[in-house]
């Protein structure tokens, strides 16, 4: 217990970190929020005014202890181009997001560790070639170069919505174009942390009884495996909920990421600072659970803790 609360308290700090960075970067972009909120055309003294009434007249020092003032309370600001509370925005576009996280999710992990587990068992096999090597170009392949799928299947083909219709249809495909890295990633740790315990003495004494490397694997060697993969499992969550922005703008869904991106082409400042500090907490959660799933699944590091 005191491990966990020495861990979120050590959180803090890296928060107010990245709320401060944010508030720097931009406000060394060039050009003013209220300018170019009012368009051209507008005379001075409006633009001053409205710079007075959104609060950009003050010191940024105190603009910022202002805004962690309000992000305490959960108020993260008014948005400049919208006219609403940042925080109502976010709740709205969040659950887009946590659905495509937990379909690519899904789809990750049912493929990664399918995969994963058939290429350890047929070790130096056809077949294990060909799942490391498919597993190998899903790590290196960016997201956007597999939402080419929206184009092959959605527009060519049309057995899919071209974009985000409301029906679990629609989800396939961004779920799959922002799940297919981490497939991969999970094929292959799978794989490699199976051939690893494997080398085990216990593993040996379970052969030596007779049984087959399939019953081996699965009975015995599969549990102790999962260690590593769980948390890359846990972290890869983190990450999908934060890092869906390119998936989000392709396939129009109105998540998070595409918040930040239409943030950040209108200079909605009070937005793009909301969704960042959300997605740092996303991430530091899943940092969180990934250290407690570690610390429970492995005795060892418990009695450490």
């Amino acid at each position: 217990m005191k491990s966990v609360i020495k861990r979120i308290l050590g959180t803090i700090p890296v928060l107010i970190g990245v709320v401060l960075l944010i508030f720097i970067m931009l406000r060394i972009v060039p050009g003013n929020a209220a300018a170019m909120l009012l368009g051209e055309h507008v005379d001075q003294a409006t633009i001053d005014r409205l710079t007075e009434v959104m609060g950009l007249d003050k010191p940024v020092i105190v603009q910022f202890f202002d805004y962690l003032a309000g992000a305490i309370h959960g108020d993260l600001g008014i948005s400049y181009k919208y006219n609403r509370a940042v925080t109502d925005m976010i709740i709205e576009a969040f659950p887009y997001t946590l659905e495509l996280a937990l379909l690519a999710a899904l789809f990750a992990w049912v493929l990664g560790l399918g995969t994963g587990i058939i290429a350890a068992i047929r070790q130096n096999s056809l077949v294990d070639h060909l799942f490391m090597g498919v597993s190998l170009a899903g790590v290196s392949m960016p997201i956007f170069m597999v939402a080419l799928l929206q184009y092959l299947f959605a527009f060519k083909i049309k057995a899919f919505p071209l974009t985000l219709d409301g029906t679990f249809l629609s989800m396939i495909l961004p779920a799959i174009a922002l799940g297919w890295n981490s497939a991969g990633s999970i094929a292959r740790m799978t794989r490699s942390s199976l051939l690893e315990v494997m080398q085990a003495d216990y593993i040996d004494t379970a052969r030596a009884k007779g049984l087959r490397k399939q019953a081996v694997i699965l009975g015995h060697a599969l549990k102790n495996s999962m260690l590593p993969v769980i948390t890359m499992m846990a972290l890869q969550f983190s990450g999908m909920l934060s890092g869906a922005v390119i998936t989000e703008s392709i396939f129009a869904i109105p998540g998070i990421g595409r918040l930040a991106t239409t943030a950040i082409q209108n200079r909605d400042m009070p937005v793009l600072q909301g969704t960042v500090l959300f997605t740092t907490v996303l991430v530091i959660a899943g940092n969180l659970i990934a250290d407690l799933l570690y610390s429970v699944l492995d005795p060892r590091i418990r009695k450490e803790a």
